[in-house]
């Protein structure tokens, strides 16, 4: 288009082309295109294969003029600029990387444009590649664009599309995707020569593959052609784009050779024989061209023998533009190339014709962008595109044509032009241009910031709202420039719905918090209290010094304190103890995040970016008086106080003693709206009040009041502290806080303000909400309705809804005129003058003496006392008495007014007369005598007495008309409370009421009130189940209850009374009480004269009758008719899901409670027991228990209201215990327990499973015992007729019991008198410890092991003691055909039965026989064991012994010592003297069997002999005598002695019970159990260990464990070591049990499990030295020298620095002893060249080299360590060393030598003192 617009030098407009014209154009281009193309096949044809590629020869120009003409546009008579307009998409372009961020590059186009290419449009396989990477995550890592892309690089790039930016302004899109660049070009096309754009698409091993963007072509970059790639040295990457030159086509363009050798690719000219052609033509193209044209606006050149193209003046070369002349001849590097307009654009500037593959993308004289520049000349102006400018330092800037005007006036460009002087600034710099681009716009100018760079943190900048976002909203300071206020940042609070206080293109101010110029990020504030702080900003943390105080924001709340930001992301934390001067546990609690709070540094560290800060440092330091509220005033005290200040609104006071400042508003000085003025007048500063009371707190300040009334509620809790507390229908003692024409905002104490809306003010009607009320009134309100969402609630005044405190009236007329007396007694004080005094004396109902001085309407007197008083009365007070002045007359005072010294008086006869005396309680009629605001005087009656009383009768009355207030002369009616009361000033004090002819409200009647017995009409509102609202004629509303609905004998159970009424309907009733309306609580019958707000009505047909006198009958009455056990109907009203219990409704006054248990029969209903329920519902109780106060029944619904013997009842489990069995609560408050015997008629093994607490079960009632019931769960006794025959039937009593009956039961205890079994609840049998068992048990433990309570026997009956009712009982097998009680794998020996005293004389012989040799055997043992060695060891020991002796060949003494000691290593294993070794296996020991037929064979042979009787002679038997004496001295010295081993279980029961705590002794049970192989019964051993040993006894018990876990890696199996080892690392400390388990793997070769164990332990414990060393001690012995090397260099890691030494001192000793000893020297040597002065190091080193090293090495070593210069006593101690060590392996030579090196040493320690 561009070429086709006329140049109008005098102004004017560009002609568009009209239709036909652009019409031509489009054919010309496609007869242009063909004709080329077929030329250049031609060409080609005739050229043939044969090319050169190395001659860049251009060919010469033959005269194809005609072609010339028709490929070119004549019209383009004036060269113009690029526009935004002009671009199209697909039009190709040469550009310049400006900027690269993450996603996007910022490329810079010619003319000035700039455009953005996506990461998406790189190539299509980087696509690729980064879809991969978003779908999984461990694909390998993309090059980011800043990898492919560097500022500078010069790109050739397409326009994919033109979108429009959110301004509105036009955006380019780019696309470097070879497929859209070379879209012209075919495989056919591609020659050698060609300089091509592409993008590697994958990389092999000799090189890249690279699209270049045709189909079927295959381009391939060897590696040593890539190996000079400008810029960047490194591998290419996938989608890195590569400008490269075609070497070679093979295969007819299906195979390319590229390079990318920066020295010819910036050179390679474009060749016509390159068969170019315009469609194929790309931008970057290197040409020679002549210059057809010189215009004033750039040049048109010819190119490629047939192309024409332009420069426009932009990029014609600056220093020669006098050189281009017609015909010239240059070189030119294609810019862009417009298809649809057939448009070549060329560059003639030296950086893209020499360079070509960078440019310089900022410019050299630094960053010039924003700036303003004055005193600018314009050089040229070329219409249609621009102006050029010379800046004062002769830099050269363009200004687009756009730019020289705003954008809203006319172009004027010569005007412009002929200015001599402009003031520009600079927008930017094309890098493509090399020059700067510039403004004339006034508004660019004058903006007060143009880039991000220009604003700086903390400044105050002015902006409009664009778009409010969920984190934040975004606001525009300028076109380009737009910040983010976070949404934490909106307001000073948290806003929940920032949309209602910001609207777009709203105007606010902001403050900057932080600036990212180069991300381009801006964050600014809203909060005020940062907007508006006048504090010093911390913008760095050198700004922010010690004691400096600044606003900061809480960005985050922790346990430990706050961290607070100021600007530029300055933070510090202020810690907890710092937050407040009060201390503060959980900070999240008190602070928000958000909160801005004064703030000040205690100490900062520019360096590390670390600050401390502080709030109550901040606060103290800040203002002295804010610190003091801390002396808090709790709301609802009472306080006295000192007048500071006075202000319009109150006062300003200070609470004593503590000087608090608080405020005490002057509305609040008074109940009587009237009288606070009064006392705010008379308060001067330094006055003290009392009685102020503290009715809210806040940040800011404490508020007083002295109202009264507010006083009262406070102290009496008479109010709601906070929100959650105010409930609907409280009532509250507020005042007037704000008068609306909606209605009144009422303020309460604790800060809580609710609205009376205008429809509840008063009960009539109001006009106009300002006339109701005054501010400041007390009030009484009752709430009506909460919205807990807004927390806000309504209130209504209404007097008839309120009900005021008693005697509220009288105390407040007894205040008001306190308040007044204390001002007047102020006034006289202050004013020492007589007059103010005696005025001060006076009281109304006074006498006085005056003189008239004046009579008119009213009249005026003067008195000699009162001088300079006025006294006047009104025509009223004068009424019938002539007056004239000078005329003595007798007056009484009506009112004193102090302040303008006035005293009203009256003179009427009536009120002058005798006073009468009146009796209280009487009522009298009065008349208004005199009015003074809130105050009246009145004359009661004909007794010439005066009073005072208040205007108002109650706190809310409103006088809506001036007819409503009292006047003087109204008549009222009142009644005396008071004859004379003292508050008064002896005045009576009475209680009034207006008496009009018709008779208005008065307090007690605050509606039209019903009479009780009234027959009343009414339509019915709403229908409840258990009320019904009735709208009486009148308006009022009425109630009736459910039971007052139907005749009682109407009512059928289950039936729903008030569903029979309709909502609508007119219904006629009778009034039997009421409700007041602010508790609904119902005023009993026993009020019948008494009149109230809601009337109690009956419907019942046989009370409207009003010929019967109906009765009020009160609750008291109703509850004493009704009998326990009576039957009542009564109506379901609510259900407690917490009690579970239902609270049922017999009358209006009469409620009654039903417990679970009284409701229900079935247990399966205890779930949801309200579902049997609906309210309303008719039900028939019985009445279990009256309570008179408060008036309620307890019911039951079950049928039954009390409990009998033998009857079902439903009982709730609340405890199992095994010994009673459960316990049971019952209906009506009783109790029982269900024995186990009574469970089940079968009895099981467990029988309390399967109860819960909690659980309702069906029970039966057996007896009652001390107000218990024993009861019983047994089918048969629940359900006799269903139940089956019961297996365990009950036993009633001993009788039915029979001896050698077979019955089960259930163990109760087992002690040592037996095992006693629970047949029945009451009857418990005994079995014999002899009856209990067949085996032989030392001790009654073993069985009540076995026996826990409630286990099930079967036992046999054996007789029956029915005196002292005792049974006998056996538990043996052969009575009951059970198994023994006790099992087999105790190996118990059996009890002695049958021929018993043959047995015993056998083993008398026995005796006689062994007691030489072995120990005695004790008694009630079945088989003895023989001792085959001497009495310590065991046969079985020595038969390890033979078998180890033959395998080793050692003595067998060494052996057993070996075996002893071999248990541990460390101290920690306790060493067992006895038979048993650890560690032997299984194997090895002697079957027990075996051992057993021994014994037997040797007992038979006995039995044999002495089968055989044989008379014993008389000396015979004195022998056996002598020698069973004999032997029982022996067994006694035996047990005394205790270096004796015992033999047997006993005698180790025995012991252990002296020493229950002593390892080594259970540890030898133990190995008692294992010589037999009895490897349960030695592992029931190790558990009684456990359980026995001390607690305290911690290294007792690991004994233990390590014996089990010894015992488990022998004969268990993996997983029972497992479950020891865990037992055992929860009971003791872990490292111990650890290291035994890693010892007895490596003991038993378990290589692998030890290894696995060692790395566990150094991970839990690296902070333990031991276990390192012990896992390096492992590593050597298995010979892993290199892993104990690996090993102590993480132990050094691992461990504080200070135990580096000794560890490498204890792995060099391991290196010695199991290692390289050679490793092990140069490991100390290292040590102690570092620590020569370790001399402990340098003991342990010698040792081991005396020990393994040579005798050379031993003296290398003590010859070093002598020359140590360490002290002279540990230099001695050497000496001492090397001496004993020569003694004893070396000569007597050596012995002298190294007696000379000590006399050598001792010598120059003398000559080193001396010196």
């Amino acid at each position: 288009m561009a070429s086709m617009e006329e140049d109008f030098p005098r102004g004017g407009t560009a002609k568009k082309p009209t239709e036909t014209e652009s019409k031509i154009v489009v054919q010309r281009t496609e007869v242009d295109n063909l004709f080329q193309s077929n030329e250049q096949a031609e060409a080609r044809k005739r050229k043939g294969a044969g090319k050169d590629d190395g001659k860049k020869l251009k060919k010469p120009k033959t005269g194809k003029d005609k072609e010339d003409g028709l490929m070119l546009n004549t019209a383009a008579k004036c060269v113009e600029i690029l526009h935004v307009k002009n671009v199209k998409e697909g039009m190709l372009m040469l550009g310049c990387v400006k900027e690269v961020a993450d996603f996007e590059v910022t490329v810079s186009l010619p003319c000035g444009l700039q455009g953005f290419l996506s990461i998406r449009n790189i190539c299509d396989a980087y696509a690729k590649l980064l879809s991969e990477q978003l779908d999984s995550a461990d694909t390998e890592e993309i090059c980011s664009l800043p990898h492919l892309f560097h500022p500078g690089m010069v790109i050739r790039c397409v326009v994919a599309k033109l979108d429009v930016a959110k301004g509105g302004s036009p955006s380019i899109q780019l696309s470097v995707n070879p497929k859209l660049i070379n879209k012209a070009l075919t495989s056919s096309s591609l020659k050698g020569g060609m300089v091509l754009s592409g993008c590697v698409e994958s990389v092999e091993d000799h090189g890249y593959i690279v699209d270049i963007g045709i189909s079927g072509t295959k381009a391939f970059l060897p590696k040593t052609a890539a190996k000079d790639k400008p810029n960047d040295p490194e591998e290419l990457k996938v989608g890195q784009y590569v400008t490269a030159q075609v070497e070679e086509v093979k295969n007819d363009g299906r195979v390319v050779r590229l390079s990318v050798s920066s020295s010819t690719l910036t050179q390679a000219l474009a060749e016509s024989e390159q068969g170019w052609n315009l469609t194929t033509l790309l931008p970057g193209l290197l040409v020679k061209a002549t210059i057809k044209k010189v215009t004033k606006h750039g040049l048109i050149l010819g190119f490629l023998t047939s192309f024409s193209g332009h420069v426009d003046f932009l990029h014609m070369e600056p220093e020669q533009t006098s050189s281009y002349t017609e015909g010239a001849e240059v070189q030119a590097r294609v810019l862009y190339v417009e298809l649809s307009t057939r448009l070549v654009a060329l560059s003639l500037r030296s950086y893209l014709v020499q360079a070509g593959s960078g440019v310089d993308p900022s410019p050299a004289a630094g960053d010039r962008i924003g700036e303003v520049v004055k005193g600018c000349k314009m050089t040229a102006m070329h219409h249609m595109s621009g102006a050029m400018l010379e800046l004062p330092d002769k830099t050269i800037a363009f200004v687009h044509r756009n730019h020289m005007k705003e954008s809203s006036e006319p172009s004027n460009e010569n005007r412009v032009l002929a200015m001599p002087e402009h003031t520009c600034r600079i927008l930017d710099f094309s890098a493509m241009d090399q020059i700067h681009t510039a403004s004339l716009r006034r508004s660019i100018i004058e903006r007060p910031f143009f880039r991000y760079q220009d604003l700086q943190a903390g400044q105050v900048v002015e902006g409009k709202v664009s778009v409010l976002l969920n984190h934040g909203m975004v606001v525009h300071l300028s076109d380009h420039i737009k910040g983010l206020v976070p949404r934490t940042h909106l307001s000073d609070i948290i806003l929940k719905n920032p949309e209602k206080k910001y609207v777009e293109g709203m105007k606010i101010r902001c403050r900057v918090l932080s600036v990212e110029a180069e991300n381009k990020k801006l964050y600014l504030t809203r909060k005020k209290a940062l907007v508006e702080s006048t504090l010093p900003l911390f913008l760095s943390y050198a700004d922010a010094q010690p004691g400096r105080v600044s606003h900061g924001y809480i960005v985050c709340i922790k346990d430990f304190g706050c961290i607070v930001r100021f600007y530029n992301n300055v933070k510090g934390l202020v810690p907890l103890s710092e937050l407040s001067s009060e201390p503060i546990i959980s900070p999240e609690e008190i602070f928000y995040v958000g909160q801005v709070l004064k703030t000040k540094v205690l100490q900062c560290d520019p360096d590390k970016a670390k600050m401390l800060l502080s709030f109550k440092a901040a606060v103290e330091g800040d203002t002295g008086e804010s610190a003091k509220p801390q002396l808090d005033c709790e709301v609802g005290k009472r306080v006295e106080a000192r007048v500071l200040k006075k202000s319009v609104t109150g006062l300003e006071v200070a609470i004593l003693p503590d000087e608090i400042p608080a405020v005490l508003p002057t509305m609040h000085l008074s109940d009587h709206v009237s009288n606070c003025p009064l006392l705010w007048e008379n308060l001067q500063e330094g006055d003290n009040i009392s009685n102020l009371i503290c009715y809210s707190k806040n940040k800011q300040n404490i508020a007083l009041t002295k109202k009264p009334t507010v006083r009262w509620s406070l102290e009496e809790g008479v109010v709601a502290k906070d929100f959650s507390e105010v409930t609907v229908g409280m009532q509250l003692v507020g005042w007037i806080k704000n008068i609306m024409s909606y209605g009144v905002f009422v303020e309460f104490p604790y800060g809580l303000v609710g609205l009376a809306p205008k429809s509840a003010m008063a009960d009539k009607f109001i006009q106009d909400t300002t006339t109701a009320f005054q501010l400041g009134q007390t009030v009484l309100a009752k709430v009506t309705n909460l919205d807990e969402e807004k927390r806000r609630f309504l209130v209504t005044l209404k007097i008839s809804e309120v009900i005021p405190p008693e005697g509220d009236a009288q105390t407040r007329l007894i205040n008001g005129l306190q308040e007044k007396r204390a001002v007047t007694e102020m006034l006289a004080m202050r004013d020492v003058s007589d007059l103010r005094q005696q005025l001060a004396a006076l009281c109304v109902g006074q006498k006085l003496k005056l003189t008239v001085d004046t009579a008119g309407s009213g009249a005026t007197f003067k008195s000699d006392d009162l001088s300079g008083a006025t006294i006047l009365a009104t025509k009223h007070h004068v009424m019938g008495v002539n007056l004239s002045p000078g005329q003595k007359v007798t007056a009484v005072i009506l009112h004193i007014d102090i302040l303008s010294s006035c005293i009203h008086v009256s003179i009427l006869s009536k009120l002058v007369g005798k006073k009468k005396s009146l009796t209280e309680g009487s009522e009298y009629a009065a008349m208004v005598q005199h009015i003074d605001k809130d105050f009246a005087v009145i004359s009661l009656h004909d007794t010439a007495q005066l009073t005072v009383i208040q205007t108002r009768s109650h706190l809310n009355e409103i006088f809506l008309s001036e007819s409503n207030k009292l006047k003087p002369g109204m008549s009222l009616s009142v009644n005396v409370i008071e004859a004379s009361c003292q508050e008064l000033q002896g005045l009576p004090l009475v209680s009034w009421q207006r008496s009009a002819p018709k008779r208005q409200r008065t307090t007690s009647e605050n509606q039209k009130g019903h009479q009780f017995g009234d027959i009343v009409q009414g339509k019915v509102k709403t229908v409840k189940p258990t009320s019904i609202q009735v709208i009486l004629e009148d308006g009022s509303t009425a109630s009736v209850h459910v039971s007052e609905v139907k005749e009682a004998t109407d009512v059928t159970v289950g039936s729903f009374p008030t569903s029979s009424v309709k909502v609508g309907s007119m219904v006629t009733a009778r009034v039997i009480g009421g409700r007041e309306a602010s508790s609904h609580k119902f005023l009993p019958f026993s009020h019948p004269k008494f009149t109230y707000n809601i009337p109690e009505l009956t419907l019942i047909p046989s009370k409207l009758d009003k010929s019967k006198d109906l009765k009020p009958v009160t609750a008291k009455e109703k509850l004493s008719s009704c009998k326990v056990g009576e039957e009542v109907t009564c109506f379901v009203s609510k259900f407690h899901p917490q009690k579970k219990s239902l609270e049922v409704t017999i009358d209006p006054c009469v409620t009654g409670t039903v417990e679970l248990l009284a409701m229900i029969t079935d247990p399966k209903d205890g779930g949801h027991p309200e579902k049997l329920f609906k309210l309303g519902q008719a039900v028939r109780g019985k009445v279990v228990e009256v309570i008179p106060k408060p008036h309620r029944f307890m019911l039951s619904l079950t049928g039954v209201h009390k409990l009998e013997k033998g009857s079902v009842t439903l009982g709730m489990v609340t405890n199992i215990q095994p010994q009673v069995g459960l316990q049971v609560k019952l209906p009506f408050g009783g109790t029982g327990t269900v024995a186990v015997t009574e469970l089940a008629d079968a009895y099981r093994p467990n029988p309390l499973d399967g109860y819960s607490k909690d659980q309702l079960i069906r029970c039966f009632l057996l007896v009652s015992e001390n107000d218990k019931w024993h009861l019983s769960l047994r089918p048969s006794r629940l359900n006799p007729q269903q139940a089956k025959p019961a297996k365990d039937p009950e036993v009633m009593s001993i009788d039915t019991l029979k001896a050698g009956q077979l019955i089960r039961g259930y163990v109760k205890s087992v002690g040592e008198q037996g095992v006693f079994i629970r047949l029945s609840s009451s009857i418990t049998g005994r079995a014999q410890l002899q009856q209990s068992t067949q085996y032989f048990v030392i001790n009654h433990k073993v069985l009540s092991d076995h026996l826990p309570p409630n286990t099930l026997l079967t036992t046999k009956i054996l007789r029956i003691d029915k005196e002292e009712e005792l049974v006998n009982l056996s538990l043996l097998p052969v009575d009951t055909g059970k198994p023994d009680i006790l099992p087999e794998s105790l190996a118990l020996p059996l009890r002695l039965t049958g021929q018993e005293k043959k047995k015993h004389d056998d083993q008398q012989k026995m005796k006689k026989r062994t007691l030489p040799e072995s120990e005695q055997v004790p008694k009630k043992k079945k088989k003895t064991k023989k001792s085959k060695g001497d009495d310590n060891d065991s046969g079985v020991e020595v038969y390890f012994r033979e078998e180890e002796d033959k395998e080793d060949g050692e003595d067998p003494k060494s052996d057993s010592v070996k075996q002893a000691t071999q248990s541990s290593v460390g101290p920690s294993r306790l060493q067992v003297a006895a038979g048993f070794s650890w560690d032997v296996g299984l194997s090895a020991l002697k079957p027990a069997s075996a051992a057993v037929q021994e014994g037997d064979s040797s007992d038979g042979e006995d039995q044999d002999e002495s089968s055989k009787p044989k008379k014993k002679s008389r000396h015979e038997l004195e022998e056996e005598k002598k020698a069973a004496e004999k032997a029982l001295v022996q067994r006694e010295t035996q047990l005394m002695d205790p270096s004796l081993r015992p033999e047997d279980a006993a005698a180790f029961e025995r012991l252990l019970l002296a020493s229950p705590n002593s390892s080594l002794l259970w540890l030898q049970y133990m190995a008692h159990h294992l010589q037999a192989t009895q490897i349960e019964q030695a592992r029931a051993v190790a558990e009684r260990a456990l359980k026995t040993i001390s607690f305290r006894e911690e290294q007792e018990k690991l004994n233990v464990w390590v014996a089990l876990l010894n015992l488990e890696n022998m004969y268990g199996t993996e997983e029972s070591l497992k479950k020891v080892f865990e037992r055992a690392l929860q009971f003791c400390e872990p490292m111990p049990v650890y290291q035994q388990l890693a010892d007895i793997y490596t003991k038993s070769d378990k290589i692998k499990e030890a290894e696995g164990l060692y790395k566990t332990m150094v991970k839990r414990f690296r902070q333990n030295k031991a276990v390192w060393l012990s896992y390096g001690t492992f590593l050597l012995q298995q010979g892993q020298s290199d892993a104990a090397s690996a090993l102590l260099q993480r132990a050094l890691k691992s461990l504080p620095s200070k135990e580096s030494v000794d560890v490498i001192g204890k792995f060099a000793q391991l290196e010695f002893r199991y290692g390289d000893a050679e490793k092990g020297r140069a490991m100390f040597d290292k040590v102690l060249t570092s620590y020569p002065k370790r001399t402990d190091l340098w003991s342990v080193f010698i040792d081991l080299m005396v020990k393994h090293g040579s005798q050379k090495d031993a003296r290398a070593l003590f010859d070093r360590v002598i020359h140590l210069s360490v002290s002279v006593k540990k230099i001695k101690f050497f000496f001492k060393r090397y001496l004993e060590y020569e003694k004893k392996h070396g000569t007597p030579q050596s012995i002298q030598a190294v007696k000379e090196k000590a006399i050598e040493f001792v010598e120059a320690k003398g000559t080193d003192a001396a010196n």
